[in-house]
């Protein structure tokens, strides 16, 4: 028997990945190095826009770049994936494809986390990227759950937060913008708010909500932790 290892599919963007690392420590009662969870990473920041790709319909498909790494990290001993970028799980079905080893899907996880607790018919409100409105990345998980998205007026807006943060970190002017945004969506009637962007979720522990809120960087984390914990033949 072995433990087993998570492979993430990382720099999608670099910030994002570190990210989602300092959370899953977060996960772990540590009292020295070995306590900690191994990870295998491949940080590859050359993957191609997935907003160009989705939004503006001019770049290369990533599919055959993600595909290419998830095989990568399941040659390596990789015994499940993780992705901490919520819009490039629109390409989950060409990863699952290319390998045998299942992917931690953050889209469904994170759904899952949320029906626990929100009512049936609830509306979600979503701080996420354009692309995942329009490509409709969350919409069958939470049709099966009998929940709703509930989106922002001005989707441009959150695509130049998204922009702000890759260029130049976690910025008040983004900050602000979350912060309307969950203000604008509490009014929409959103019985959760869903922080799904992983550059947003920089920002999390910033916003305030009158509402749970659901980062689901710290579902991944959780469930790469879980995973790490069973073990393997």
């Amino acid at each position: 028997m072995s433990r087993n290892l998570v492979g993430v599919l990382g720099g999608m963007g670099p910030e994002a990945t570190i990210l989602l690392q300092q959370r899953l420590l977060a996960t772990v009662s540590a009292r020295d190095d070995a306590d900690h969870i191994p990870l295998l990473i491949d940080m590859n920041p050359q993957v191609p826009s997935r907003i160009a790709h989705l939004i503006e319909g001019t770049g290369t498909d990533p599919a055959p770049t993600l595909a290419q790494m998830a095989q990568r990290l399941e040659a390596a001993g990789a015994t499940a994936l993780a992705m901490p970028c919520n819009t490039a799980h629109h390409y989950a079905p060409a990863i699952a494809a290319a390998v045998s080893i299942p992917l931690l899907n953050m889209v469904d996880l994170s759904v899952a986390d949320a029906a626990t607790t929100a009512p049936e018919g609830a509306g979600i409100g979503m701080l996420a990227s354009p692309a995942v409105q329009r490509t409709g990345v969350f919409d069958p998980a939470l049709h099966r759950a009998g929940m709703t998205a509930l989106w922002p007026e001005d989707t441009g807006r959150m695509l130049n937060a998204i922009r702000s943060i890759k260029a130049h970190g976690p910025t008040q002017e983004a900050r602000q913008i979350l912060q309307d945004t969950i203000e604008e969506l509490a009014a929409k009637g959103a019985a959760v708010m869903f922080v799904a962007c992983s550059e947003f979720s920089l920002l999390a522990p910033d916003l305030r909500a009158a509402v749970p809120v659901i980062d689901t960087v710290d579902v991944l984390a959780r469930a790469i932790r879980d995973h790490t914990q069973m073990t393997s033949r």
